[in-house]
């Protein structure tokens, strides 16, 4: 850090000072092999309630098409059922895919859901298409832009919600309904600089999908923070790292664990749309050198391990990002040990219930 600008210098040094580590989750709705969609939605339903019970900071729902592996097209119905069996936890969008649809619709419906669940909604927003490209075709009718009017997009939700919109747009003076004292916040999603400095210009909280890209993220993180200008969604910068976790009791059972997530790494370079695949089938897959050449570039999108040393992990990945909060996605062969992981990881990081939330 000796060549670090003087404030991300300074920013590092009163980070480490009050770090603490907040835990959240994300969540893709994963279809495992032999269960149903129905299975898989009621599996996110009581994660999130466990979630809740546990002290983790917010629970998000990913938005994806036309794949067998994951199963929620549509987060924000979704969320309106999940605030409906949860007391405490924040709710949002991990994240709606803002190319397919109209700033003012997103804006109305977070804002319903902020009406219903005061203080606890996320909107978080991405620019990929949660699917391929023939999908994202159907969903958006045709008319599917591939994120290039996206930073307008977003700009246009913070006027939406703020009442700051220029007198020459479209949607001046349109009342936004409902008409509440509070609003949602407001997240930039990205796996690139390109979303991290979008997030910084417009001052908006900023997740970094180190799931998906596991290089680079500490440049990005540091780009974020060095150009980061106010706005009225918030004045500092606020960074998560969003994170690929499987946390198990033993190293025997998380080796298991990780051999379907090798399955489904192969799987998925390989352009198979498939469910996720079980523990069983993970443990009895053999691979050839072209699959074992796919599952070792992929590994380092993954923490999978004891709890000693998933946190280990974690938190040396925190200190890089320098992240006021990681949040986590588990994707395992086996939705109780799903459940599991994220119960050891509550007691590894002693979650309790926390009074506020960021």
């Amino acid at each position: 850090m000796l060549n670090a600008p003087p404030a991300a210098l300074a920013y590092r040094i009163i980070w480490s000072s009050i770090a603490m580590t907040l835990l959240s989750v994300l969540d893709q709705t994963p279809v495992i092999d032999g269960y149903s969609v129905a299975d898989a939605i009621a599996a996110t339903v009581e994660l999130a309630q466990l979630a809740d019970d546990l002290g983790y900071t917010r629970y998000w729902c990913a938005e994806h098409h036309g794949l067998r592996g994951v199963s929620n097209p549509c987060p924000e119905v979704m969320l309106a059922r999940l605030g409906s069996v949860t007391q405490r936890i924040r709710l949002g969008s991990g994240g709606v895919m803002l190319p397919y649809y109209s700033p003012f619709k997103v804006a109305e419906q977070f804002m319903m859901l902020e009406a219903l669940f005061p203080n606890r909604i996320d909107l978080g927003v991405g620019r990929a298409p949660g699917g391929d490209m023939r999908t994202a075709q159907a969903v958006a009718a045709g008319a599917y832009n591939r994120g290039e009017i996206f930073p307008q997009q977003v700009s246009d939700l913070i006027g939406l919600m703020h009442g700051t919109l220029p007198e020459d747009h479209l949607a001046h003076g349109v009342l936004l309904q409902p008409q509440i004292a509070t609003r949602p916040q407001l997240w930039m999603l990205g796996s690139s600089e390109f979303g991290g400095l979008l997030a910084a210009q417009l001052g908006i909280r900023f997740a970094f999908a180190h799931f998906i890209n596991a290089h680079f993220g500490q440049q990005v993180a540091l780009a974020y923070r060095e150009r980061f200008k106010a706005s009225p969604e918030t004045e500092q910068p606020y960074l998560a790292a969003s994170v690929f976790v499987i946390c198990a009791d033993t190293e025997h059972e998380a080796a298991d664990l990780e051999k379907a997530v090798d399955l489904r790494r192969v799987q998925m370079a390989l352009g198979l749309n498939a469910p996720i695949p079980t523990v069983e089938q993970g443990v009895a897959q053999e691979y050839g050198v072209r699959e074992q050449l796919v599952i070792d570039r992929e590994k380092p999108r993954s923490i999978i391990g004891t709890p000693e040393t998933v946190t280990e992990r974690l938190h040396a990945l925190q200190e890089q990002f320098q992240a006021d909060e990681l949040i986590v996605l588990t994707v395992a062969g086996s939705y109780r040990a799903r459940l599991r992981s994220y119960e050891l990881l509550a007691d590894a990081f002693q979650l309790g219930r926390p009074t506020s939330t960021p």
